[in-house]
């Protein structure tokens, strides 16, 4: 070996310790990615865009009819991943920038699944979860309740969503590689409080004793590492609501989470073009590289800005290709991009808006049993972080989020090993036996519900109030609610009683025309990924109800005395999963009907029936045994109703074209870091052409003397694309663009853009552009 070793040195003129460090540097290199990796997994991971109308659609959430989407914050995303032993099982998880989960849309997407895969994915191994945010489009879920303020089915939101699931999914299919996964979990203490702590206290002392904080203070991540490429993704569930951003919003927006999901994937690809640390706002380094040579000049920038005048509106047979994503500037062609998702868990009392609930007329907390103040809830509000800017909040909360998140993907050393695995089964909870134990010892069989909701349902939460005279805490009613309630179902005596102590505003199980108004038929689902364990929850689970859960399934695991589960079992809830059922509270929570309570569909024994049921899945889990497929649910796509009206046509004024400026930046202007600039474009309705993977407005730099670079669009927070019409049947309409520019932000010559699409009267569809004057940021 010796003589081997020097002959090779001889010729290549390397000596001979030289070529030993060459050698033991292979051989550690090797090792450690023989050791470090140790793959058993294929992991694969994907990202589509699934931004839904932006105009005339009401948003879901807050279930505020005045709530119609009128522009974006920033564009909303579905996120895969697939994890699959080479020759084994595997399971997909999507988190949605959505409020929830549809199972209306898991059907389709399942359907269109099927017809590209046969039975590799299918619902017993594909599980589809919603982040919860309430400034998203509605429309898109079956049943009646919940598409009524959005004036029914709104196919535009629902396709989205569903070529974005599938094109996610697809993503991850073709990425799968070996690789690893690591898991890690940390505290994040100030992005969640309790919001109906009355509630929570009615749980037994010496249950709540075993905690510190009334809310889940932990969140748990999975960092994903390609043998080849290295760190591709991660993805993290913790608790807290997506309702930084007002009932009152009108801009499309991920809330809390789907900023921390752009911040952190702006953030790993910044690095990994280089690995100086940089701002999550900053622009592509390859830019600031281009235009380093002019920013000392100011009269340079100023008079080359001079040359660039406002150009009219251009036709555009297609402007998406043109219209692209900032971001994928920074990647590697033949390298995937990192994927980052914030996912929900069990968030139903936890709100973001962690500065408390106050009264808006006085400035004093609210009453703290039924949230109200004077004895009416709509004044009652939360107040986030950057409170009274409901933007500044939903920043903040997503860079905890962010922040907690890098900390954790950064120390992640936890590798997971062992089988992946599943189940899943559908069961009716409109009348399910629920064996619970008794006072005193032995047990007992309760039933569930047909689903009802109570009068405070109707009171909102400190997130979002409701109207009228209701409040949180009713456990009575009112004579004048019922007698309207009647109108549309009288609930029987049987109905009533099995609800008890809630009063029911509205018979949901029981109402069926034109179609169901609310599910019975619901998915659980777990999954398996080595010794972590993921349970599908179609609904938000309180804290304490989360918690029951998560140690009920995690109790009969490690109990099992299989020995594939230890003490390093991790269990998560990942809520708003595959379906939505509205709320799931504890026995005790249900007691004092907050809003929550109210809200639990099926009754009290609810979660004794979700606990009975996970259970049944983890037993057939340990055991390998399969489980009963449960009852189909129903498809009512053929039945649905839209009121909706469609896009006529749009115009401009004589003389005006689409695209032209209606109300630019000064002449000759000069804009610092932080200010605002803002343009405004004679446009049309987003209705027509949702720019998918694209984008409504454009922020370009000068690269050189005529070459303009993309730097910012419609999915960077700094940029925010604003519409609006005169009157809501005018044909005519302007896009406000606004940039707020980031400390980070490279200085010289920018200009803004608009893409859009109108509709011309007989229905064809011309796509437009509109370009400002130039400026400077210096």
């Amino acid at each position: 070996m010796m003589e081997l070793l020097a002959s090779i040195g001889c010729h290549f003129r390397i000596p001979l310790k030289t070529m030993w460090l060459w050698i033991s540097l292979v051989l550690v290199l090797q090792y450690s990615k023989t050791v470090l990796s140790d793959s058993n997994y294929l992991i694969g991971m994907g990202s589509y865009d699934i931004t839904g109308p932006a105009a005339d659609v009401n948003m879901m959430g807050y279930a505020n009819t005045e709530q119609i989407a009128s522009g974006i914050h920033f564009r909303l995303r579905a996120r895969s991943f697939i994890v699959a032993e080479p020759q084994g099982k595997r399971v997909v998880f999507v988190n949605l920038d959505a409020c929830m989960a549809s199972q209306l849309v898991t059907i389709k997407v399942l359907e269109r699944l099927k017809a590209r895969y046969g039975n590799l994915y299918t619902e017993q191994n594909v599980a589809i979860s919603g982040i919860h945010t309430h400034a998203g489009p509605g429309g898109y879920l079956q049943y009646v309740v919940y598409i009524v303020t959005s004036l029914g089915f709104v196919r535009q939101s629902f396709d989205a969503l569903v070529d974005g699931i599938e094109k996610s999914i697809v993503q991850a299919h073709e990425n799968l590689q070996p690789g690893s996964i690591f898991v890690n979990k940390g505290e994040l203490l100030d992005a969640g409080v309790n919001r109906s702590p009355s509630a929570y206290l009615n749980n037994p002392a010496s249950e709540r004793s075993k905690y510190k904080y009334n809310v889940d203070k932990e969140m748990t991540l999975l960092k994903f590492v390609d043998d080849q490429w290295g760190p591709v993704g991660s993805f993290n569930w913790f608790a807290t609501h997506g309702t930084s951003m007002s009932r009152t919003n009108s801009l499309i927006s991920g809330d809390n989470k789907g900023a921390a999901a752009r911040f952190m994937e702006d953030w790993f690809e910044q690095n990994s073009a280089k690995s100086d640390e940089l701002g999550t706002d900053e622009i592509p380094r390859r830019v600031s590289t281009i235009i380093s040579s002019i920013h000392n000049n100011h009269h340079e920038l100023l008079e080359l800005a001079s040359s660039f005048q406002s150009s009219p509106g251009k036709p555009a047979t297609r402007v998406s290709s043109a219209a692209r994503h900032v971001r994928s500037a920074l990647r590697q062609a033949d390298k995937p991009g990192f994927v980052s998702a914030f996912c929900q868990t069990n968030c139903g009392d936890v709100s973001p808006n962690v500065l408390g609930a106050f009264c808006i007329d006085t400035g004093v907390p609210c009453d703290f049993n039924h949230s109200t103040c004077g004895g009416k809830n709509e004044l009652c509000y939360g107040r986030g972080p950057g409170y009274p800017d409901e933007f500044e909040s939903t920043r903040i909360i997503g860079e905890r989020q962010f922040n907690k998140a890098v900390d954790l993907f950064n120390t992640a050393s936890e590798q997971l090993k062992g089988k992946v695995d599943y189940r899943h089964s559908y069961v009716d909870f409109s009348q399910l036996e629920v064996t619970i134990p008794k006072e005193g010892g032995g047990s007992e069989v309760v039933k569930t519900c047909p689903a009802a909701m109570g009068f405070a349902f109707a009171a909102g939460t400190t997130d979002g109030p409701g109207a009228f005279d209701f409040k949180q805490g009713d456990d009575k009613g009112n004579p004048f609610w019922r007698l309207v309630r009647n109108l549309l179902k009288t609930p029987d005596k049987k109905q009533v009683q099995c609800h008890s102590p809630k009063p029911i505003l509205l018979d949901t199980g029981e109402m069926k025309q034109p179609y169901d108004w609310a599910p019975s038929i619901l998915p659980v689902q777990i999954f398996r990924i080595g010794q972590l364990v993921i349970l599908s929850v179609p609904g938000e689970f309180t804290t304490m109800s989360g918690r029951r859960l998560r140690d009920a399934v995690k109790t009969m695991l490690t109990s099992s005395g299989s020995g594939e589960f230890g003490s390093n079992t991790h269990v998560v809830i990942a809520g708003l999963t595959n379906t939505y059922s509205q709320y799931i509270t504890t026995f005790e929570e249900y007691q004092i009907q907050r809003y929550e309570g109210a809200s639990t569909l099926y009754g009290p024994h609810t979660l004794s029936a979700y606990i009975q049921e996970f259970q049944k899945l983890a037993s057939a889990l340990i055991k390998g045994q399969a489980v009963e497929p449960g009852p189909q649910p129903p498809d009512l796509l053929k039945k649905q109703i839209s009121f909706l009206t469609p896009v006529v046509m749009d115009s401009t004024p004589a003389g005006v074209n689409f695209g032209d400026v209606s109300s630019d930046v000064p002449a000759n202007s000069t804009f610092k870091r932080g200010s605002t600039v803002t343009v405004v474009f004679w446009s049309a309705c987003p209705r027509n052409d949702l720019m998918t993977e694209g984008t409504f407005a454009l922020v370009e730099i000068l690269q050189g003397k005529d070459s303009w670079v993309p730097t910012y669009d419609d999915d960077d927070f700094c940029l925010r694309f604003k519409w609006s019409r005169p009157s809501k049947l005018s044909p005519r309409s302007q896009a406000t663009i606004e940039w707020t520019i980031p400390p980070s932000a490279s200085l010289g010559v920018y200009r803004i853009r608009h893409f859009g699409a109108a509709k011309r009267l007989m229905g064809s569809i011309q796509h437009f552009t509109g370009t400002s004057s130039a400026f400077v940021v210096a």
